[in-house]
C-alpha cells in the first residue's frame, strides 16, 4: 500500500471508534439485535431547553456555532453528560450544507431558515453546485474531536432530506402550505426531478462527510414531507431519498429516516432504503410497524409535549410505547419529534433512567 492509498489519521480514528461503538444498545438495535435495555436518544436533544448550551451559545450566530469546531463538539457533548442518553447526534442545521455551497440564507430567531433568493427556476437550479469535503472541513474535524470524546457512545450524523431542503428553497423559508413547492412539483416535474436529484447529490455528500470522519449512523430528516399523499410521494420524492440511501450503504452504518406527520408513508419511507423508520406519535409503533413491514427496526415515538405533564403520566405514557414496541424486530426510544425549547431538562434525565430500567426488566424486545 503507497503512502497515498493509506488510511489518514482521521480515517483510522472513524474506525477504531466504530468498533468501540458496536456493541452497544443503539446499534445493536439499529441491526435488529437483542439488548439489555432499550436505547435512548432524542432529537434535538442538544439545545435550547439545555441552560448551559444557551450560555454557551451567547453572542453566536446559528450557523456560526454550527461551523466552529470547538462549540459543535461541546453542545453535541452536553446531552450525554447530563441525559446519559445511549447516542450522541451530531449538532448543526440541515441548511449547512446549502449555505456551504454558497446559497444565501439565513437562520432567523423565531422564524428558522429564510433563502434570499428562492429557487424556482432553471436558472437558479445552476445555483446549487456539488458539496466539496473542503467545503465543510469544520465537520471533519469536530466529529474527530467527538469520536474521541463520546468513547463507545455512538455518534449520529444527520442531513435533510431533498423535498425538505427543496421546501425551503423554493418557498424562501418555513412555510405552512407548501404551496410554491407544490405548484413547482406538479407543474414542472422535470425541473423538479431535477432539482431533487441535485439536492440528492449535496446530501449523499454531506452523509458521507460525516460517516468517513467517524460517524456510526446517519439520520435523514425530511421533516416536511409529511404535507404530501403517498401517491406524490412515491412519484415525486421516494427517488432522490432512495438515491442518498444508496449512496451511503456500502459504509455499512444504519441509516435511520424520519419525517413528520407521515404516518400514511411509513411504509414508503422504509421502501426508501431506511434500516430504522422514525414514526412520531400519531401513530402507535405496533401499527406502524405493519406499516412499514418486516426487516426494519423502529424509533419513537413519545409525544414531545406529555414531558410536561407530572412525573407519573410520563412514565404511564413511556409504558405505553414500551408495550407497543413488544416484539419488534429492533426498538429505539425517541420522541416523535424533537425536544421543545422550554422542556424541563430533568424531566428528559428521569425519562432517560426510567425507559433503561423498565425495559431491562421486560423480556427481550428484539426478535433473536
Amino acid at each position: 500500500m503507497s503512502a497515498n492509498e493509506r488510511p489518514s489519521g482521521q480515517q483510522q480514528t472513524g474506525r477504531a471508534a466504530a468498533r468501540a461503538t458496536a456493541d452497544s444498545a443503539f446499534l445493536r438495535a439499529c441491526r435488529r439485535e437483542p439488548v439489555p435495555h432499550t436505547p435512548v436518544w432524542f432529537m434535538r436533544q442538544a439545545g435550547r431547553s439545555l441552560p448551559e448550551y444557551r450560555k454557551l451559545r451567547e453572542g453566536t450566530a446559528m450557523l456560526e456555532s454550527c461551523m466552529r469546531p470547538d462549540l459543535v463538539t461541546e453542545i453535541t457533548l452536553q446531552p450525554v453528560r447530563r441525559h446519559r442518553v445511549d447516542a450522541a447526534i451530531y449538532f448543526s442545521d440541515i441548511v449547512v450544507p446549502l449555505k456551504a455551497i454558497g446559497i444565501d440564507l439565513d437562520i432567523k430567531p423565531g422564524v428558522g431558515p429564510v433563502v434570499e433568493r428562492p429557487i424556482r427556476s432553471r436558472a437558479d437550479l445552476e445555483r446549487l453546485r456539488p458539496l466539496d469535503p473542503d467545503d465543510v472541513k469544520y465537520v471533519t474535524e469536530a466529529i474527530g474531536a467527538l469520536v474521541g470524546e463520546l468513547g463507545a457512545t455512538p455518534l449520529i450524523g444527520f442531513a435533510g432530506a431533498p423535498f425538505t431542503l427543496a421546501s425551503y428553497l423554493v418557498e424562501g423559508g418555513p412555510s405552512r402550505n407548501h404551496e410554491h413547492t407544490k405548484a413547482l412539483m406538479y407543474g414542472d416535474p422535470e425541473l423538479w426531478a431535477a432539482l431533487l436529484d441535485r439536492l440528492a447529490d449535496i446530501t449523499s455528500a454531506f452523509l458521507k462527510v460525516q460517516i468517513e470522519a467517524g460517524a456510526s449512523a446517519v439520520q435523514l430528516f425530511d421533516s416536511w414531507v409529511g404535507a404530501l399523499a403517498p401517491a406524490d410521494y412515491r412519484r415525486s420524492v421516494l427517488p432522490a431519498s432512495a438515491k442518498v440511501f444508496a449512496s451511503v450503504a456500502g459504509y455499512g452504518v444504519p441509516r435511520i429516516h424520519f419525517g413528520v406527520g407521515t404516518g400514511e408513508l411509513l411504509g414508503l419511507l422504509g421502501e426508501a432504503g431506511a434500516d430504522v423508520v422514525g414514526v412520531d406519535w400519531r401513530v402507535p409503533l405496533d401499527e406502524a410497524a405493519r406499516r412499514v413491514g418486516p426487516g426494519k427496526a423502529l424509533q419513537g415515538n413519545l409525544d414531545p409535549a406529555v414531558l410536561f405533564a407530572p412525573r407519573t403520566a410520563v412514565e404511564a405514557k413511556a409504558d405505553e410505547v414500551l408495550e407497543a414496541a413488544r416484539g419488534l424486530e429492533g426498538h429505539i426510544f425517541n420522541l416523535g419529534h424533537g425536544v421543545l425549547p422550554s422542556t424541563d431538562p430533568d424531566a428528559l434525565t428521569r425519562l432517560v433512567e426510567y425507559v433503561h430500567a423498565r425495559s431491562a426488566t421486560r423480556a427481550p424486545s428484539v426478535k433473536v
